[in-house]
Parts: C-alpha cells; sequence; structure tokens
C-alpha cells in the first residue's frame, strides 16, 4: 500500500505529502490554501476541485484496502476451526436449596 497522503505542489514546483486527515479547510482565493487541524497552512498550485479529487481517492483506497484486508481474514478464518462449532457441555438445571 502506497503512503498515507496526498501529494500535493508548492507553487515553486517542488512536490510534498499532506495527511488529508489533518485538512481542517480547502480555500480557494484565487490560490488553493489548506488549512491544517494545528492552523499550519499551505499555499498549493492544484486547483481546489483536484484537491478534493485526492483526498476523495485517498479515501476510497483506504476503504478498498481495508475490505481486501477484510476478505483475506475471512478467508483464512475458514480454513481453521471456528471456535463457536465447538461442541459443549449440555446446561445443568440449578435446584432450588432444600430439595
Amino acid at each position: 500500500m502506497g503512503l498515507l497522503v496526498i501529494v500535493v505542489t508548492r507553487l515553486n514546483g517542488g512536490q510534498f505529502g499532506v495527511n488529508p486527515d489533518l485538512i481542517q479547510r480547502i480555500d480557494s482565493a484565487p490560490d488553493t490554501i489548506l488549512t491544517l487541524i494545528d492552523g499550519t497552512k499551505y499555499i498549493v498550485a492544484e486547483p481546489m476541485a483536484e484537491v478534493i479529487a485526492l483526498v476523495h481517492e485517498y479515501r476510497a483506497t483506504i476503504l478498498a484496502r481495508a475490505r481486501m484486508l477484510a476478505a483475506e481474514l475471512d478467508l483464512v478464518e475458514a480454513d481453521e476451526p471456528d471456535i463457536d462449532d465447538r461442541p459443549i457441555a449440555p446446561a445443568v438445571p440449578l435446584r432450588p436449596r432444600g430439595l
């Protein structure tokens, strides 16, 4: 699996990664400004719509990976005996005291 960031471009052309879970707000005025939850601001070359698309793709990738891991886990568990399928001792009714 790739990095847990989206790659964006500084106005001078350099690229850097941002954890999209830390983005609080995206402004377009006219430059695109990413504001993180700690107040840090980054001006990026990508238009706001492209940054939003990158965040959506990132989240879709995370969900797809989670589903793939769950499916792999189901396959592994199918090969192992299920604990719930083991026989258990029958319940014995309790008798009231004095009988």
